[in-house]
């Protein structure tokens, strides 16, 4: 949900910094608190908190929220939700997976499939475009980490796939199971990651531009400002001087 990715022109958000940064923060700690409920409130204990709270520090939340949210899941009003994946097509015949973490499933589902059917998109069946994605853990370094051999080695050693470095960081990509084995074993050579999360790497892309374009990106900014949803991934594929434009707009 947070920071930036090597894949950002597929997760691209755009919009006032205040209210998404108020809208991430409160996102976020949702996460921390059903993560805490669901299993022990200590990070080190609970690798899902873990992983949680990791994000929250990435994206500059305040130790204090983080730490209410952790008091919140020991309390009587963490509230019962559960992680629903929506999937769908938006304009351009643009795949599109979101995340949610609820506790109302009519709610969100009907928010959800409002929402794209009034943005030119098309909500389907779970794993209707779930298989043109892989579902992978990225773990992130900046630069200061260590030169691009430096990183590889290290990441391979630790069970990673594959290392991408670029003038931004190290990219380390990891199978779904393996993130947190992984991102524990980088912290013992080369320190604690920037960012360890799972995301949706996909296999094929689609390339959109012009109005498909603009529509699409509407449907991402609406389905984001929904309070449920966690998360927003699609598979186009744009030019950066179409996504220069869009971001300048």
């Amino acid at each position: 949900m947070a920071g930036h990715s090597k894949w950002a022109n597929i997760q691209h958000r755009k919009g006032k910094q205040d209210a998404i940064r108020s809208r991430l923060f409160s996102k976020l700690a949702k996460e921390i608190t059903v993560a805490a409920k669901m299993g022990d409130p200590d990070p080190e204990k609970n690798p899902r908190l873990r992983l949680a709270v990791k994000e929250a520090r990435a994206s500059s939340m305040p130790r204090d929220v983080i730490d209410r949210a952790i008091k919140k899941s020991q309390g009587g009003d963490a509230g019962d939700y559960e992680n629903i994946r929506y999937e769908g097509y938006g304009p351009g015949g643009v795949a599109v997976i979101v995340e949610a973490l609820t506790d109302n499933r009519n709610r969100t589902a009907s928010n959800v499939r409002s929402t794209f059917g009034k943005n030119g998109g098309n909500l389907g069946e779970t794993n209707s475009v779930s298989f043109q994605f892989e579902r992978k853990g990225e773990i992130f370094y900046k630069p200061e980490a260590g030169d691009a051999d430096t990183v590889m080695i290290a990441a391979l050693e630790a069970g990673a796939e594959d290392v991408e470095t670029d003038e931004e960081g190290h990219w380390i990509t990891t199978g779904e199971d393996d993130l947190g084995t992984v991102s524990a074993a980088l912290e013992q050579s080369l320190g604690e990651s920037e960012t360890a999360k799972f995301v949706w790497r996909p296999k094929v892309t689609t390339p959109i531009e012009g109005e498909a374009f603009d529509k699409l990106m509407r449907l991402v900014e609406v389905l984001e400002e929904d309070d449920d949803v966690q998360s927003v991934t699609t598979n186009m594929e744009a030019s950066e001087d179409v996504m220069a434009a869009y971001a300048a707009s």
